[in-house]
């Protein structure tokens, strides 16, 4: 896959994390098994409200959020990442890896069943995968893959060309890689009557009653109680004020998303919980290193050194976000880089650098879409804080259409957008620092950060490719590639009687542990 390629399923994940997905519902779908169909006055029946329109529910080719918060309860992964981002079972209950590190081997679940009741093979994972490879968005995440294989029907053997370290996150980051069964491909009907093996069973779709799911009674977790609610239904309210009303008035029993300007009053509301971590998405601005000033890294220090991440995160967040000067947040544990070199506002040393660097009088356009207005937010207030070392901002404020035309061209002094949540650190780095790195737009170009990340993709002892990825990073910062500026929170809300639902660092919508009490 082509960088531009890979660039285009980027923007389309990202604009639907932040904007409501257009498309229409259409005419309503249901199973054929209508006597299945979860009654909607069940006190178990879970209510969902989401803020845009799921487009399509084929796992592998939707790039819509509104679509992967239904499907994560639908389908199951090999592995999945747990709570605390790290990878756990799933549909494989334990892996093994060769000494060499190039062949993995995991071996699944018994007795585990598709929706329609066909017994999960080993050729459905193959099957699966190879479908991404050859038609969905997520194909580039095999890269590293020789080839895969279904010795027999419990087992699947994965063959890589070179160790890939990160091949379990690859493969079960979310719901895009998704296993499922190939007669709902063949038939058509995957993208509309979706069959996984997941905790819930989809039974219809209409613009009535929005998507509902029912309990699946053969999941495989059924002997430790899940999924305890007899069913969901997602409804689809775009108007922010009014799905707080649903909240608040009982008519939903959850939100997928809080205005953070109304997280305070929610949350001081009886009977109401706000879910609130630190997000996987990354702010930040970058500067066109092709151009000077800003191929001096002692000018991009200093416009790193001058604004104050806690005020910009306030104005463009309304405080639900956590100020950082690296892209990994500290909810990721494992690669959180404790790294903050940038004193709050530091005007006097910005100037010195300024002048060190022969730099004065400078004016800088900043690139920034209405499509995404926190990026409005934050230039206005970046323009404010650099005022004071004496450089003038100009504000571009242009459609994300022409936003990525002129990012793709390099017509930019300096950008600003966000990058959608990960959770390993070569997703976080490689394409966006690496000299080579697709979406290195800012034309950065560092050997020893090229080495570090390289090292990392192929170093298979944790704790030395940690080392690695603290090193690149510190390097990144202090080069200033892009300025960092906050992970924005991940926030749901729900209703007293919700429990065991918890909002999460990835953002999966999870609720194979909910019930209604």
């Amino acid at each position: 896959m082509t960088a531009k390629m890979r660039w285009s399923i980027i923007i389309l994940m990202i604009a639907c994390t932040f904007t409501a997905f257009a498309g229409g519902r259409g005419e309503s779908t249901k199973t054929d098994d209508a006597a299945t169909a979860v009654e909607m006055s069940d006190t178990s029946i879970l209510i969902a409200a989401q803020g845009s329109e799921p487009d399509q529910l084929d796992p592998h080719k939707t790039s819509a959020y509104a679509s992967f918060q239904v499907l994560e309860n639908v389908y199951d992964t090999l592995v999945q990442p747990a709570e605390d981002l790290s990878m756990e079972p799933a549909l494989a209950e334990s892996w093994e890896i060769s000494d060499d590190n190039l062949t993995w081997t995991f071996m699944l679940r018994d007795g585990v069943r598709f929706h329609n009741g066909r017994e999960l093979v080993a050729e459905d994972v193959v099957y699966s995968f190879q479908r991404v490879i050859d038609e969905g968005l997520n194909g580039w995440r095999f890269g590293a893959v020789e080839s895969m294989s279904a010795p027999d029907d419990s087992t699947v053997v994965i063959s890589l060309k070179q160790p890939s370290p990160n091949l379990l996150v690859s493969i079960a980051g979310f719901k895009g890689m998704a296993i499922v069964p190939r007669e709902i491909v063949e038939n058509g009907s995957i993208g509309t009557n979706p069959v996984g093996t997941g905790p819930f069973r989809f039974v219809s779709r209409s613009p009535d009653e929005g998507i509902v799911l029912e309990k699946n009674p053969d999941y495989w977790r059924a002997d430790e109680g899940f999924p305890k609610l007899e069913g969901i239904r997602f409804v689809q309210i775009p108007d922010a004020g009014t799905k707080l009303t649903a909240l608040r008035t009982g008519e939903v029993h959850w939100i997928d998303a809080v205005p953070p300007q109304d997280i305070e009053s929610l949350a001081a509301e009886s009977g109401i919980t706000v879910g609130r971590v630190p997000g996987g998405d990354y702010h930040y601005f970058a500067l066109n290193q092709n151009r000077a000033p800003f191929d001096d890294a002692r000018v991009r220090r200093a416009l790193a050194m001058a604004i104050d991440r806690d005020v910009i995160a306030e104005a463009a967040q309304f405080g639900a976000a956590t100020a950082n000067q690296t892209a990994i947040p500290a909810s990721n544990a494992a690669w959180y880089f404790d790294y903050a070199p940038y004193r709050a506002a530091d005007v006097d040393g910005a100037k010195a650098l300024l002048e060190q660097a022969g730099v004065s009088d400078l004016s800088i356009q900043f690139l920034v879409t209405s499509d995404f207005p926190e990026t409005v937010t934050q230039a206005q207030v970046i323009a404010a804080q650099l005022a004071a070392i004496g450089v003038t901002v100009e504000i571009n404020d242009v459609d994300f259409s022409t936003w990525l035309d002129l990012q793709g061209k390099g017509e930019f002094d300096a950008f600003i957008l966000s990058w959608i949540g990960n959770i390993d650190p070569d997703d976080f780095y490689y394409a966006q620092h690496h000299s080579t790195g697709g979406f290195n737009f800012q034309g950065y170009a560092n050997s020893e950060v090229d080495r570090l990340l390289d090292a990392g993709r192929v170093e298979t002892d944790q704790a030395a490719r940690r080392a690695l990825y603290d090193q690149a990073a510190k390097l990144i910062v202090d080069d200033a590639s892009y300025i960092y500026l906050y992970n924005p929170d991940n926030i749901n809300a729900w209703r007293g009687d919700v429990q065991g639902y918890a909002t999460r660092g990835d953002n999966a919508i999870r609720f194979v542990e909910a019930s209604l009490q």
